[in-house]
């Protein structure tokens, strides 16, 4: 059940991500599962990115992601009983 979920999820992410959504779908996953990259030649050595590390520099060039209806999805997400803990970096 919990990965039909979590099927549906990226599914719906991946279908708000607009232009070059398999490039920049592979680079959120690499984003995601890399501890520490200092630049973007970092991530394209991630497994998750499967392509050649220019096609990262075409992503972010070519990307237009819904972001309205990505931030849709992402608090549709959130659990409503308890209060969500939110962190970022800066």
């Amino acid at each position: 059940m919990k990965f039909d979920k979590l099927q549906e999820f990226r599914q719906a992410a991946y279908n708000h991500l607009g232009k070059a959504h398999d490039a920049t779908f592979e680079l959120t996953d690499a984003i995601l599962t890399t501890r520490n990259a200092y630049s973007l030649a970092d991530l394209s050595l991630s497994p998750f990115f499967r392509r050649k590390w220019s096609s990262i520099y075409e992503a972010l060039q070519d990307s237009r992601p819904k972001r309205q209806k990505l931030m849709q999805l992402y608090i549709k997400q959130m659990p409503t009983q308890d209060r969500p803990l939110l962190a970022g970096c800066g």
